[in-house]
């Protein structure tokens, strides 16, 4: 069976930087793609980046140019490096193996001063 950990949430101040970090464990050695998701209280989860097997990566528009998704295939993890980041980025991230219809647990990022 194939489980998702998050790690790295945090507080941070407006401006600041955060890396998530999702350890991917039971794939028996697979490469699937990953991807980061955002939810905030009342609203669906939402997809900021995505990363394929060769390492395509795509994001939502509104994490362009300050999210930088990457894979580690030898430590079977997936980051998510956060900069310059906005209070409008705060909320809970769970990482997703669509392939495996997986989850993580979240973790939550909050940005305030």
């Amino acid at each position: 069976q194939v489980h998702l950990v998050e790690s790295g949430g945090d507080w941070v101040q407006p401006g600041g930087s955060l890396t998530l970090s999702c350890k991917i464990s039971g794939a028996n050695g697979g490469r699937p793609s990953m991807a980061w998701y955002r939810q905030t209280p009342g609203n669906q989860r939402e997809r900021v980046a995505h990363i394929t097997a060769l390492g395509a990566k795509t994001y939502d528009d509104s994490v362009k140019g300050r999210f930088t998704i990457s894979r580690d295939d030898a430590d079977y993890t997936t980051y998510l490096q956060m900069t310059n980041l906005k209070p409008e980025d705060s909320g809970d991230y769970y990482c997703t193996a669509p392939f495996y219809q997986t989850w993580g647990q979240g973790t939550r990022v909050t940005v305030s001063s």
